[in-house]
């Protein structure tokens, strides 16, 4: 089934309603059941552990999955996407809240909540895929190498009343306590991760995370390990539900946190979509990209209005979902109530879960994310690529996040406005060349004497302006009539067009024409809306070459 193309008349149906639309019988339900029962097994670790990584409660984690992950899903643009917490965020909210509070939290999940609204009702879906790959892999690298260092204290034990945020102090510190560690707690961190890579390796069907924590549980329960457990740390889970809680907003506050909204915003519309490209690469679906953006934003703000955290789509949970044999966004809707029953049923026995078995299922994610064979593949790319890759991820991990993704977005527009500039050229066009482009012999076409042609072939934009007037400035002697060929443009943009008015007014005062050649009907309606075709002259705006040596024909005559 294809999706829905952004200018139809379901431009903004979510999936779940579509597919209901179409026919849901009870052999689709059942399949979503048994897909939405095995994905809400494996989100039950990753949620807690997001959410204590995060410098939350791990309630707190599950109410974000329960919560935006049932929203996501029904009101999302893809039939597989399952959301929730997700490494991703980890080291922003962590910062954040280690900066201005859960209140502070709140306030920006809401601000990025309503951009990504924005970002879908002004259909930017497809825009925001286009943020360049050496960015992604750099910071989705430096977010797994703070992820991992993060979990240190909990994977060994130390006996450190707080981690500091900064990656260097966080080392410093471990380092300090090394002589801390609790040989029981780095025992049960090793049981645990030794169970989720054999689980991986021999049999992936099976939720590793699933088995690492339940192993290390029954493990210290048994043997009555003096390990740190969610119970001791924090009370257990309570067996009730969020409520809804209206925060108070102030304008400083959202001067303040924007920034780190923009950051979320951006990082929930990559990983959603990008999640969602997996989705349809496995299935050969094809999802909404607008949407998907527009589900993400309600699901963001519904998550902090019930007590929880910034979520996103979830790669793996997605992945999950489709290889347990979920078709429709039902199954997500399952995984969130499959997370309510075990809340209000099973929450007491979150209470024997130790945190070592958590930080093990937080390092594999941490490697999962960091993604070493692609991150040194990238080194093999142009340098200007592997530059942009190596300063993002030195930017996440050694200064922040926030400024990592804008540099790095940044340092890659430039790179690419530099390869564009590139690809365009601006060159004298060779007598034979014209001919064969006209369709005639050589013999055909004359270039009167006094006439010179140059050519444009590329985007004609503020990257080739200094180009195109370095070019013209070098021409030898001084012609008469110059015509321009842009028969090769496809567009052009306004520093564009000022370059090209700059140029026909030096021309002018020198007593040289200029005829353009070739225009395509995009460009020449921005001529006419910005006065251009004013100042060249309607008469000195030609359709084809041959009509533009016969105005410098033209030209040449009334000069003589």
């Amino acid at each position: 089934m294809t999706g829905m193309t952004p200018g139809s008349r379901d431009a903004f149906v979510p999936r779940t309603f579509t597919v209901l639309r179409e026919g849901y019988g009870g052999g689709l339900f059942i399949r979503d059941c048994i897909a939405g029962l095995t994905v809400g097994i494996v989100a039950l670790p990753l949620a807690m552990a997001f959410g204590i990584a995060s410098g939350v409660t791990p309630d707190q984690g599950l109410f974000t999955a329960i919560v935006a992950g049932f929203l996501i899903s029904l009101l999302g643009g893809s039939r597989y996407q399952i959301g929730g917490p997700t490494g991703a965020f980890v080291v922003i909210i962590f910062n954040v809240i280690h900066k201005h509070g859960y209140d502070g939290l709140v306030v920006t999940t809401l601000l990025a909540g309503a951009m990504l609204l924005v970002f879908g009702l002004c259909r930017l879906g497809s825009l925001i895929k286009f943020i360049p790959h050496p960015v992604t892999t750099g910071f989705t690298t430096g977010i797994g190498v703070l992820i991992f260092s993060s979990q240190m204290k909990d994977f060994f034990g130390l006996a450190m009343r707080e981690t500091p945020p900064e990656f260097f102090a966080k080392w410093e510190a471990y380092c300090q306590h090394a002589s801390t560690f609790s040989p029981a707690t780095l025992g049960v961190a090793l049981l645990s991760l030794t169970a989720i890579l054999a689980v991986r390796r021999f049999i992936p069907r099976i939720p590793g995370p699933v088995v690492g924590v339940v192993l290390a549980s029954v493990a210290v329960w048994v043997f009555g390990l003096d390990v740190e457990t969610i119970g001791s740390r924090f009370g257990g889970i309570p067996a009730k539900l969020p409520t809804l809680v209206i925060p108070q907003v102030t304008m400083e506050q959202v001067r303040l946190l924007l920034p780190d909204a923009m950051t979320i915003a951006l990082l929930a519309g990559i990983e959603s979509l990008l999640s969602c490209v997996v989705a349809d690469g496995m299935t050969g679906d094809k999802h909404n990209s607008n949407v998907e953006l527009t589900a993400q934003g309600a699901a963001n703000i519904a998550s902090v209005l019930f007590g929880g955290i910034p979520a996103t789509g979830a790669i793996a949970r997605t992945v999950t979902n489709i290889r347990s044999g979920g078709q429709t966004p039902v199954a997500g809707m399952v995984h969130a109530l499959v997370l309510v029953g075990f809340i209000l049923f099973l929450a007491p026995l979150a209470s024997f879960i130790p945190l070592a078995s958590l930080a093990a299922v937080l390092v594999v994610v941490a490697w999962d994310m960091s993604e070493p064979r692609k991150f040194m593949r990238a080194f093999r790319a142009p340098k200007s690529d592997s530059s942009v890759m190596l300063l993002t991820f030195a930017l996440t991990v050694a200064v922040d996040l926030t400024v990592a993704v804008y540099v790095g977005v940044i340092l890659a527009a430039i790179l690419f406005m530099r390869r564009m500039s590139e690809v365009t050229s601006i060159c004298s066009c060779e007598l034979g060349e014209m001919a064969r482009a006209a369709g005639k012999n050589i013999e055909e076409l004359v270039i009167p004497e006094g006439v010179r042609v140059y050519e444009i072939d590329g985007p004609f934009f503020f990257g080739v302006a200094d180009r195109f007037q370095d070019v013209l400035s070098r021409l030898e002697g001084q012609p008469k009539v110059f015509i321009l060929r842009m028969r090769k443009v496809p567009t052009v943009d306004s520093t564009g067009i000022n370059a090209l008015e700059n140029f026909v007014r030096t021309c002018r005062s020198r007593g040289v024409h200029v005829v353009l050649s070739g225009v395509r009907d995009r460009a020449r309606m921005v001529f006419a809306r910005m006065g251009t075709e004013e100042l060249i002259g309607r008469p000195n705006i030609c359709g084809n070459i041959d009509h533009a040596l016969a105005r410098a024909g033209e030209l040449l005559a009334q000069a003589d």
